[in-house]
């Protein structure tokens, strides 16, 4: 099988899976350029209430696939800092399933989703200062919230790994499960996100991405929508509630 971003959608969860075994999963150029319009598909369609990125096997994903450096390390920079940032900017709840190695722009995708779990094998790292490459500005700023100035610098100028212990302990990632929990755990917290209301969700990821100019839209949205009175019906009434708010019914960012 070509190199490539495989899909499917199963019970409100969309799964998007890397698919190059042969080279750890490595992105290459075409699979960077099919992310973001698969992105936007998948934000589209409303029977995905949540997103999961993972890696096919054993691997999250070993960064880019060097071979694709060798003509324009520019060009193939462009590529994943807009695929990246197209991950960043789903607005439904994302979360990156990690096993084996998440280095380079694997590490980058996979702290562009709102949440990562780990297997405790896994490992992870940055590694632009082992090419002579210039991490984008956007990227490192994404890193520095996650993890802080100092961490971020020891990731970026040495580009070593550190196991998921230490990713766990400076926020890089929020779960580390052993043995083989992770798919268990993930499908589970999946099936969570995908049972609560995505109006709070989305007015949540946008506040806590640093967005400070849509309270009264996110009001507005709250007033005219029926996800409140749904909620605090079902608790009262002690049921699950039957949340019907989508992306589909907001303005434009």
């Amino acid at each position: 099988m070509e190199p490539q971003l495989l899909h499917s959608v199963a019970d409100g969860v969309a799964t998007v899976v890397i698919h190059h075994p042969a080279k750890r999963n490595a992105m290459t150029a075409a699979m960077w350029r099919a992310l973001p319009p698969l992105l936007d598909a998948l934000a589209a369609d409303p029977a995905v209430r949540v997103l999961v990125l993972t890696g096919e096997g054993g691997t999250f994903c070993a960064g880019a696939d060097i071979s694709s450096l060798r003509d324009s390390a520019g060009e193939a920079q462009g590529l994943a800092v807009g695929a990246e940032d197209s991950l960043a900017a789903f607005p439904k709840p994302t979360l990156a399933a990690v096993r084996g190695y998440c280095v380079g722009g694997g590490c980058q995708l996979a702290a562009a989703c709102d949440l990562r779990f780990a297997d405790e094998q896994a490992s992870f790292g940055i590694t632009p200062a082992k090419l002579g490459i210039v991490y984008a500005a956007s990227s490192t700023r994404r890193l520095v919230s996650l993890v802080g100035p100092a961490t971020a610098k020891y990731l970026l100028f040495s580009g070593e790994l550190i196991d998921a212990g230490r990713a766990l302990r400076t926020g890089l990632v929020d779960e580390v499960l052993s043995g083989g929990e992770l798919d268990e755990r993930v499908a589970e917290f999946a099936r969570i996100l995908a049972s609560r209301s995505q109006l709070t969700q989305a007015a949540a990821k946008e506040f806590a991405d640093g967005r400070t100019d849509r309270d009264a839209h996110w009001a507005r949205q709250a007033r005219d929508g029926d996800d409140t009175a749904e909620g605090v019906a079902a608790f009262l009434e002690r049921r699950r509630p039957a949340f019907t708010w989508t992306t589909s019914r907001q303005e434009p960012r």
